[in-house]
């Protein structure tokens, strides 16, 4: 008479934590959350000591969770994240549907708002209507639940409209709720966040740990043959396929991805040991002498 549902998801961000721990000796749970370069790297490289030009991207957040694709890249680039609050909009805004393109995007570029003021998670509606415009709390909370809920791209009912302009809502934020399709909660945003934070920080101060620890959760893509030519080689072949980006099947874009990052390794100036029978793990990727130095499993086709 009862169904269990479980939602499973695989998660690799606590493995990469747990093996920058081992490497670097700092505990996760003592990593700052308010380091100045920290939050710099959301939005420039200058942090990590490389130009854009040479990793290909404008921000340090290659490699950290759900900082480091293409869309979270542009979208931190236009919204220019000041502080913590900031990224939770940011996660907000990239893990809703209809809140950035059309929407958000829209409205920091016109200049009506900035990052801090649109919609970014569920609990902001409910929250700001009954701080700054001073809507009853139950009508605020069936505000927020129409609009998170309301997939089919619904009009707003009346009463709540009417509600919103009696405590001088502005048109814009009526006319943004409109267009929200789906809402990220608020306390998720703010564990893909801190996440972020931490590892940024592990970047920033243990780089070889920090490549070493991701690369030993997340291997897919990295190809040793390629890696082992140098600087120069991974480099040209990451532009290369850039250029091809259409035409790459599933395994290439594994590989393009792990490339972006080796790049930025070496880009900052340290180098890889290859493998080597006494000294290699099976699988994992270990700091040695300053330089990572590759497992058997960087090998392609080894099982």
């Amino acid at each position: 008479d009862t169904i269990l549902k479980l939602d499973i998801l695989g998660h690799d961000i606590p493995t990469k934590c747990k093996r920058m721990e081992e490497y670097s000796g700092v505990n996760i749970l003592d990593v700052p959350l308010t380091d100045p370069a920290t939050y710099r790297g959301f939005t420039t490289t200058e942090p990590i000591g490389v130009s854009p030009e040479q990793i290909d991207a404008k921000t340090s957040t290659l490699g950290l969770p759900e900082m480091g694709t293409k869309l979270s890249r542009d979208v931190l680039m236009e919204a220019q994240p000041k502080n913590f609050a900031d990224l939770l909009q940011i996660e907000g805004l990239t893990h809703g549907t209809g809140m950035w393109m059309g929407n958000a995007q829209d409205l920091i570029r016109e200049g009506i708002c900035t990052v801090s003021e649109v919609i970014g998670c569920r609990d902001d509606i409910m929250l700001t209507l009954i701080q700054k415009y001073g809507v009853e709390k139950g009508k605020a909370f069936k505000i927020m639940e129409f609009v998170r809920k309301n997939k089919k791209g619904s009009k707003i009912p009346e009463d709540m409209m009417n509600t919103m302009l009696e405590c001088q809502v502005p048109q814009w934020y009526i006319d943004s709720l409109q267009k929200v399709r789906y809402m990220f909660p608020k306390a998720h945003a703010a564990a893909y966040a801190i996440d972020a934070i931490r590892l940024m920080w592990y970047k920033i101060y243990y780089p070889v740990e920090f490549y070493a620890g991701y690369f030993s959760a997340a291997p897919k893509g990295f190809d040793s043959e390629i890696v082992m030519r140098g600087k120069k080689y991974v480099y040209d072949t990451m532009m290369d396929m850039k250029k091809r980006k259409n035409e790459l099947d599933q395994k290439d874009v594994e590989i393009y991805n792990a490339l972006m990052l080796v790049n930025e390794y070496y880009q900052r100036g340290f180098t890889f040991l290859p493998v080597d029978l006494q000294k290699s793990h099976a699988h994992k990727y270990v700091p040695e002498n300053g330089k990572i130095r590759l497992p058997f499993g960087s090998l392609p086709g080894l099982g």
